[in-house]
This record gives C-alpha cells, structure tokens and sequence, in this order.
C-alpha cells in the first residue's frame, strides 16, 4: 500500500491546506514556541474550536513562562475551565513552565530529547514544538494520524510511538511537518476513528480501509 502514499497526499494537502482551520496551523503563520507548546497542551482531548478560545484568553494574560507561572491556580483553572480536564492541565501548565523558568533559561527547547525531559511533554506534543514552532522534519503522530496510516496500510503498527518510526521509513521528507496537520483535519472532517465517512470520502479508491469494521 506504499504506493498509494503519493496519491492520497495530493488530494488531501489540496483539501487540507496547512495554514486552515486549527489552532496550531494558524499559530505557525508566526510562529512563537512558547505558545505552539502551551497550545498544544490545552489541545488534548480538546476540540479545535475551545482550544482556540481559551488560548486567545489566556495569552492575552500570559504570553510567557513568567506571566503563565504567576498565576493563581485556581484563576488558571477558570481561564482554560473550557478546554476540559482543567485541573490535571493547571498542574501540567505549572510544571512545563516552572521547567522551562528553570532549567532552560524561560526558552522552549528546540531538541526533542530536552522536550522529553519534561513531565507532560510527550512525543506528540514534541513534535509539534519541532515542526511548527521551529521547523524540523518530524512526524507528529497522534491518534488521527495513527488510525489513518494503518487505514491506509501505510504501516502496521499498534502505537504511535511505533507509527511515527514506521512512517519515517515510507514517507517522503517533504510530508513529514504537514502530515498531521491534513490528517487531523481529514480525521476530524470525514475519517473518524470509529466510524469513517467512506461514502463522501475523497480517497475512498485508494484506501484499503484496513481495520474499518463500520462505515458511513
């Protein structure tokens, strides 16, 4: 199913063109890496628009480490209330700046094993730093990405730790930073992970649909 990689990123990065719809594709018009990073954080299990929302909120207070970290937590857990699980996110957006404030000079590491090194940051969310905050080939792999590359038989694998080192392998370079970009957005639009639109999709000739057990 290699061969069918070229194809279907042709058609979905004309559908999906990077600097649309999400929160992150429009931050990395200018790209500022303490708040691609803080975004990302707020992203989790967040939908695009709240993460939006909030993070207009919160960087209109605190547009760095210093002004982030001197906010009360109970004032911190109201501001981003609606990106969800907002008490495990204060505490994480405590610790990655008091990190940042301490160990790296108040800067967001530009390498991924210091990226890491930080509790809370994980290879998604690196990744993302990398790519859109400071423009290194990486793959960030999250569950869209993940659940797309195996239903494309681009990989078979059962993490996206894995998928990530898989997809190096196959992908061209030059897809590297924007996949998750166009495959967030085609997840979100028509691949849902449990039940894709196969009927209205744009690649449905050249998707296996490996693993696709109901579809719409």
């Amino acid at each position: 199913m290699k061969k069918t990689i070229l194809p279907i990123l042709k058609i979905l990065s004309k559908k999906y063109p990077s600097n649309s719809r999400t929160t992150l594709n429009r931050m990395r018009l200018k790209p500022n890496p303490f708040k691609v990073l803080i975004a990302c954080l707020l992203s989790l299990r967040a939908r695009d628009e709240n993460t939006e929302k909030v993070s207009k909120k919160l960087f209109a207070i605190a547009d760095t480490p210093e002004k982030l970290i001197k906010i009360p937590t109970k004032k911190l857990e109201k501001i981003i209330y609606s990106s969800g699980h907002y008490k495990k996110k204060t505490a994480t957006l405590k610790h990655v700046t008091g990190e940042l404030i301490g160990k790296f000079n108040s800067k967001v590491p530009k390498t991924r094993e210091e990226l890491l090194s930080i509790k809370g940051i994980g290879p998604k969310t690196a990744n993302i730093v990398l790519a859109f905050a400071y423009g290194k080939a990486v793959i960030p792999v999250d569950v869209h990405v993940h659940i797309c590359a195996n239903r494309f038989g681009w990989v078979k694998t059962k993490t996206a730790e894995k998928t990530e080192i898989e997809l190096t392998k196959v992908l061209p370079k030059r897809y590297w930073k924007e996949l998750n970009a166009i495959l967030v957005q085609f997840g979100k639009d028509i691949c849902d992970t449990r039940s894709p639109k196969c009927s209205i999709c744009p690649i449905s000739k050249y998707c296996p649909r490996i693993n696709v057990k109901r579809s719409r």
